[in-house]
């Protein structure tokens, strides 16, 4: 079949998480002929769609920000918009100095606009530290710096402890003490830098917000779980005309003289005009090793962090929760758990699968927590339940767990992290008919992702204006596999 006239020729996209098929859907809606190459037997990545005592459920991501317009317009696309779903409840809870305590509001990721805003979950002392910041002489920020240092040395080391840690902890699964403020809370960095206070940079964050009378829900949901979205953009890619390779890991990405390129996947070989890489930070450097090894460098010294995701299903006779959505965890507080969802009482559409069923879900893990995460799934059931029976009295025996676990699941936005993605994108833009894209340049969560699938797509519309086109169907160029 020929694409002579199509706009972008065939083109390869190296993964199938949320980005690679978010990257071949605007392809083959722009014109192109798309081949996705995915080394798993799966789509969607981070994203997992799963069941528990016959109940449908995340065991992934489960919801995506609403107030970024990505990834919610991509679910409308493809066929989701009836099933969008806000979370039933927002309010949360903080379970620190031995409490579940209400989930602060008036702040920006933890940073408070006043001292009063973080009243019940700091010390009085802890509060009288965030008024000094008024009289604190301006601090520079420079490029970068981490969100947590920055943030103690104006506030106290109390507000990072117990509200920054682990909101950004519940993101990143990272330390805040380490994490960019200008990759992970840019638009904290960038009041910071206009303010001499940092309680006045978040009072002008929270007047802009204001006067730009934003509403509607802050993230959004799907029935049936977020895992469902990436199966509904691979259905739209297939119908599209695109193919999606499944244990297929391309192995190989070289260049040619007449500037198309040659992808390895196993015995297979396919010639593209352009490639899109959009695999995690370790596969995409052994992927650009060859053509563009000063991107493959920087990319290999990504760190990430692993984790788990406990599921639990009880019967909901007798069973008593506290309010909300449930809580996160600070890590001064010595849990071992950092989060609970009470997933039942966040989704409205969990709760009305099966009314008798109530589904919680708990996290482990942070970036340099090893040992935990090597215990046996029986273990981390049973730290979880010890966890939630300290914070929420829940003594009852779950119908079912599940346990899944995320090995370097969350890349790490440590303080440069914008230079060396700068550096990544400079590397490969030496190279027409190449783009990356992916959670470990621009955000982690889904609209991010989207965004940065969208703008690879859009690069490499310049690149490949003088390109000759594809002219055979590239499933013939597939030599040793089932396409000949």
């Amino acid at each position: 079949m020929s694409t002579t006239g199509t706009r972008y020729g065939h083109v390869v996209v190296v993964g199938a998480g949320i980005s690679g098929l978010a990257a071949a859907h605007r392809l083959l809606r722009r014109g192109a002929r798309v081949t996705v190459l995915e080394a798993s037997d799966r789509v969607g990545g981070k994203l997992l769609p799963g069941e528990i005592a016959g109940v449908r459920v995340d065991l992934g991501a489960e919801s995506m920000l609403a107030r970024r317009p990505e990834a919610v317009a991509l679910a409308r696309e493809v066929g989701l918009g009836e099933r969008l779903q806000p979370p039933a409840t927002a309010t949360a809870s903080i379970w620190t100095r031995g409490a579940l305590r209400p989930m602060p509001k008036g702040h920006v990721m933890g940073v408070p606009g006043t001292a009063a805003a973080l009243a019940g979950v700091l010390s009085d002392e802890g509060l009288a530290r965030i008024e000094r910041d008024a009289e604190l002489p301006r601090t520079e920020i420079g490029d970068d710096v981490a969100v947590g240092e920055y943030v103690a040395a104006r506030l106290g080391r109390e507000v990072v402890d117990r509200l920054v840690e682990p909101l950004l902890g519940g993101v990143y699964a990272g330390d805040a003490y380490r994490i960019s403020m200008r990759s992970a809370v840019p638009q904290l960095f960038r009041a910071a830098r206009d303010h001499d206070s940092l309680t006045e940079a978040v009072r002008g964050i929270q007047a802009e917000a204001e006067a730009k009378r934003q509403t509607g829900p802050v993230f959004m949901g799907i029935e049936g779980g977020v895992g469902r979205l990436p199966l509904a953009v691979a259905d739209a890619v297939r119908a599209l005309g695109g193919e999606i390779l499944c244990r297929t890991p391309a192995t190989g990405l070289r260049r040619e003289a007449s500037g198309r390129w040659r992808i390895t996947a196993g015995e297979r070989t396919l010639e593209a005009d352009a490639v899109i890489v959009a695999v995690p930070a370790p596969a995409a450097a052994a992927l650009l090793s060859a053509e563009a090894p000063g991107a493959a460098a920087e990319l290999a010294a990504v760190e990430y962090a692993s984790m788990a995701l406990v599921t639990l299903a009880y019967r909901r006779t007798g069973l008593a929760l506290p309010e909300g959505s449930g809580f996160l965890v600070p890590p001064v507080d010595g849990r071992t758990i950092k989060a609970s969802t009470f997933a039942s009482r966040k989704w409205g559409w969990i709760a009305e699968e099966d009314p008798d069923v109530v589904v919680l879900r708990t996290s482990v893990g942070r970036h340099g927590e090893t040992e935990i995460l090597q215990r046996e799934d029986a273990e981390l059931v049973a730290v979880s339940r010890h966890d939630l029976r300290e914070a929420t009295g829940l003594d009852a025996v779950p119908l079912e767990t599940r346990v899944t676990r995320w090995t370097d699941g969350l890349p790490q936005y440590p303080v440069g992290h914008h230079a060396r993605v700068a550096r990544v994108r400079e590397h490969v833009a030496g190279l027409p008919g190449l783009a990356v894209c992916g959670a470990q340049y621009d955000g982690v969560g889904i609209p991010a992702c989207v965004a940065s699938a969208h703008a690879a797509v859009d690069q490499l519309g310049g690149d490949l204006g003088g390109v000759r086109r594809l002219t055979a169907d590239p499933v013939q160029s597939l030599h040793g596999g089932a396409g000949e």
